[in-house]
C-alpha cells in the first residue's frame, strides 16, 4: 500500500521491450536505499515489483496488461517518474489509501498558473466519474490529491510550489497521459450497497 507522497523523481535508464511485456531500469538513488527483491514500488501510480537493484536504479517487469491500462506504456529513456516506497507500518499516513492499481489513463486539459499555485484541469473518463467528487481524493500520476473542482468529464487540482518541484505534475503540458487511481473507499461502498439492494431484491 502508498499514500501517495512521492519520495524521489528518478528516471527511465532503460526500456527493453519483449513480445508480450518490458523491462524497465530506472534510476532513483533513495526508493533502492532499503530496497529488497520482490520489493514494492509506486512508479508513476503503477505497483511494480523490483527484480533486480544496485545502489541507484532498479529494474521491474512490467506486463503488457499494465502497459496497456497505464501510461507506462509511452515512457522513454531519459523520462522523469515519480516513485514512493511501499508505506512501512511505522509511517505517518502522509495522504490517503493508494494501492497502486491504476483505473484508467486521462490528458492534462489545461493549466493556469496563480501566484504561487498551479490549477490543472485533467479529464476524467465517463467509467469513473461516479468515484469523483469535489474535495475527495485522487491519485494522479501517483500523487495523492484532493478535487478541488469538478464538471462533468474533467475535474480540476490545485498544486502547491512543492508539489510543482517535486513531482511530475509540474512538468506536464496540455494532452500529456497520465494514470488515474480513484479513491478504493469509494468503490468499497459501491459494491456493499449493490450487495445490500441485491439482499433486499431477493427478499421482496
Amino acid at each position: 500500500m502508498f499514500t501517495g507522497i512521492v519520495e524521489e523523481l528518478g528516471t527511465v535508464m532503460s526500456i527493453e521491450h519483449t513480445a508480450d511485456a518490458a523491462v524497465l531500469r530506472i534510476e532513483g538513488p533513495l526508493v533502492v536505499s532499503d530496497a529488497q527483491h520482490g520489493g514494492s514500488i509506486s512508479v508513476n501510480g503503477v505497483c511494480l515489483t523490483v527484480v533486480d537493484h544496485d545502489e541507484r536504479s532498479f529494474s521491474v517487469d512490467v506486463m503488457a496488461e499494465t502497459l496497456r491500462r497505464s501510461s507506462l506504456g509511452d515512457l522513454r529513456p531519459g523520462a522523469r517518474v515519480n516513485l514512493e516506497r511501499a508505506m512501512a507500518a511505522s509511517d505517518r499516513f502522509g495522504g490517503h489509501v493508494v494501492q497502486g492499481h491504476v483505473d484508467g489513463t486521462a490528458r492534462i486539459l489545461a493549466r493556469t498558473p496563480g501566484e504561487r499555485w498551479e490549477v490543472v484541469r485533467v479529464s476524467l473518463p465517463a467509467d469513473l466519474a461516479r468515484y469523483v467528487v469535489e474535495k475527495g481524493s485522487i491519485t494522479v500520476d501517483g500523487v495523492s490529491l484532493t478535487v478541488s473542482a469538478l464538471g462533468p468529464d474533467w475535474f480540476e487540482v490545485s498544486l502547491i510550489p512543492t508539489t510543482l518541484d517535486l513531482t511530475t505534475l509540474g512538468r506536464l503540458h496540455p494532452g500529456d497521459a497520465v494514470n488515474l487511481e480513484v479513491d478504493v473507499l469509494a468503490k468499497y461502498v459501491e459494491r456493499l450497497l449493490a450487495a445490500r439492494d441485491t439482499q433486499e431484491g431477493a427478499g421482496a
